[in-house]
């Protein structure tokens, strides 16, 4: 992984878990919940995040078959969990990079094309949270008192984000002294290819499901913790929270998922003192189990830590 890179993940995680313990440090500890309305509320986020899970696994196994390649349908979905517990682990998001190569092991599959369908899920990814953004903060919501500036903005960057790849598309095409680059990097665009026009429906309308799964087990977790808000708050925080989590951080988002959740839950009217139980909680449905149960898969199935670092080192070698 480049120095400069790690640094930048470092800092910015750094920075936003610092605000976070100095507003942390001046709230009551976090009261865990233990009532039985409660453990309800946190037994069914877990089990509809564990759907939802499943359903990750599923249009990744769509978009590798859209793409036309072919890969086991068992292992794309316990890699899935595989490359979740590897991104709350490992730097630099390298989850992505196990899962990719772990399953070109065991398919026909070459791994910048593999790699090329996980580009696919962020884009789908980034194009839902984006159009769930958009639509809850200038239409469902409008005058609820939320911030609507702060959607204005990324919405603005996410044009400047679109036209500068557009000229960078162009700019591959046309300069000579890129042809290289653009032979190393056509595999990558094989899945994303695939996906332009209608084949790309079903996918994006899986990835807005997916996120509004999602949005449920944040809604569940504020009941357990007695905040009242509704559904639609649920989205407009889990956009604005996994937005965040796409900037370069340390292993498991530390420190910008969590001060994107305390933005969001306190711009729907949250009370400090239940905040930061929420985000704990929210933290362990998200984060604990897929983990454990990704690393489990990790040692039953593709060899352990042992084979996790012997796939991650080549790669790194081939960098």
């Amino acid at each position: 992984m480049n120095r400069r890179f790690a640094a930048l993940q470092v800092a910015v995680s750094a920075v936003a878990l610092a605000a976070v313990v100095w507003w942390a440090s001046r709230q009551d500890a976090p009261q865990i919940p233990h009532s039985s309305g409660a453990l309800a509320w946190l037994v069914g986020a877990l089990g509809v995040y564990a759907l939802a899970t499943l359903l990750r696994a599923e249009r990744w196994r769509r978009i590798i078959a859209v793409a036309g390649l072919r890969a086991p349908a068992r292992d794309v979905y316990a890699l899935t969990v595989v490359g979740y517990m590897g991104n709350n682990v490992l730097p630099a998001r390298a989850g992505e990079m196990l899962r990719v190569v772990l399953l070109s092991r065991r398919s026909q599959a070459g791994k910048r094309q593999l790699l090329g369908t996980v580009v696919s899920e962020r884009v789908l990814d980034a194009a839902a949270l984006g159009l769930i953004l958009v639509v809850v903060a200038y239409g469902l919501l409008h005058g609820a008192g939320l911030p609507s500036e702060r959607p204005l903005l990324v919405a603005a960057g996410g044009a400047l984000v679109l036209a500068l790849a557009v000229a960078l598309l162009q700019l591959l095409r046309s300069h000579p002294a890129l042809a290289r680059l653009r032979q190393l990097v056509r595999p990558l665009a094989q899945a994303p290819r695939a996906l332009l026009g209608r084949r790309g429906i079903l996918p994006l309308a899986g990835s807005i499901v997916i996120w509004s799964l999602e949005a449920s087990v944040y809604f569940a977790v504020a009941r357990a913790v007695g905040i009242e808000i509704n559904p639609i708050d649920a989205l407009y925080i889990v956009a604005i929270t996994n937005l965040f989590a796409m900037l370069p951080a340390a292993p498991g988002y530390v420190g910008t998922f969590d001060a994107a959740v305390l933005f969001g839950i306190k711009a729907v009217g949250a009370a400090s003192s239940l905040a930061l139980s929420y985000l704990v909680l929210l933290r362990f449905v998200l984060f604990v189990p897929i983990t454990l149960v990704g690393l489990g898969v990790l040692i039953a199935r593709y060899g352990g830590w042992a084979a996790m670092r012997s796939a991650l080192r080549v790669e790194a070698s081939k960098a």
